[in-house]
């Protein structure tokens, strides 16, 4: 079983950068598509980016297209999400997970909070 930890979150002004990473165990990391999700309070979970297992297919919602960028290093059994230009309505508890389509299917780890201050 691949077990997940997310790392990297933090307090950060409006329109400032975080970088965050998703350390997972298991040799079969790198055959799955993985996707990053977020948690604001109130609200479902939702997928924000997503990534093929070869790393070369990516996806965005709409909502952080052009500011968020998903990447993987299969060798280092990593995924990560460089966001940029944050706004306040990114404040969210930030899981990784395996997915197959856009459904996730792994158990989830303890997340990250990003917190953007206005």
């Amino acid at each position: 079983q691949v077990q997940l930890v997310e790392s990297g979150g933090g307090l950060v002004q409006a329109g400032g950068s975080l970088r965050l990473s998703c350390a997972a165990s298991g040799r079969t990391f790198s055959s799955y598509a993985m996707g990053w999700f977020r948690q604001a309070p109130g609200k479902e979970r939702e997928l924000n980016a997503a990534i093929s297992w070869s790393g070369g297919s990516t996806y965005y919602a709409d909502s952080v297209k052009g500011r968020f960028t998903i990447s993987r290093d299969n060798a280092k059994n990593t995924v990560y999400l460089q966001m940029n230009s944050l706004k306040p309505e990114d404040t969210a508890v930030y899981y990784c997970n395996m997915i197959q389509g856009e459904r996730p299917f792994g158990s989830w780890g303890q997340g990250t909070q990003v917190t953007v201050s206005s």
